[in-house]
């Protein structure tokens, strides 16, 4: 291996190491926001390690064709040093303001969400409650218009019949409950 490949390798993997930083930084401000569950936390942590180093080997086979040496260790610790000197507070504040942004994008189109579909729906149902009251109350007064008097004519015209049926008083009497409960309900009370 020629020295401009030593060289080649030490700067890919200074920053592998600092890419390494970002992501390690970047892991540690999302999963300390989102609060994941205790017991992820260490399968979240190996599944970092797992991705950080098949990343450093495909780098490390793409630079030098996987030859592993002492700067290679030396060029991920320094980029890891340099990023936690250097970077580190500015990938924290900039994973906290993303990450500000997206949940208030989230939150926007929630809300955007509501307003163009559950509002009008409610819309849509209040007023077809109110149409269905409306239709209600106009049968409820077209009943009393026109049944009403129907009924009072029906009752006129067959009170002899029933008066010579000779009715039992126990009927009479729930005839008569039911005639007086019309009129109480209609709010004709005639005693």
């Amino acid at each position: 291996m020629n020295l401009q490949t030593q060289w080649l390798t030490l700067v890919w993997m200074l920053a592998s190491g600092t890419f390494m930083g970002i992501a390690f930084d970047s892991y540690r401000v999302v999963s300390g926001q989102l609060r994941f569950p205790r017991w992820s936390v260490n399968l979240l942590d190996l599944f970092y390690w797992i991705a950080s180093a098949l990343f450093v080997f495909r780098m490390l086979y793409h630079v030098n064709q996987g030859e592993l040496r002492f700067y290679v260790f030396l060029g991920l610790f320094l980029g890891v040093w340099i990023h936690f000197l250097f970077l580190s507070v500015l990938t924290e504040r900039f994973v906290v303001n993303l990450i500000r942004i997206v949940r208030r994008i989230y939150g926007f189109g929630v809300r955007l969400m509501y307003l163009t579909l559950v509002v009008p729906i409610k819309w849509l149902w209040k007023g077809f409650r109110l149409l269905l009251g409306f239709l209600w109350i106009l049968i409820i007064f077209l009943g009393r218009v026109t049944l009403f008097p129907i009924w009072k004519l029906l009752a006129w015209a067959f009170r002899p019949i029933l008066n010579a049926l000779h009715i039992p008083d126990r009927l009479r009497k729930s005839r008569e409950y039911v005639v007086k409960s019309w009129r109480h309900w209609r709010g004709k009370d005639q005693e």
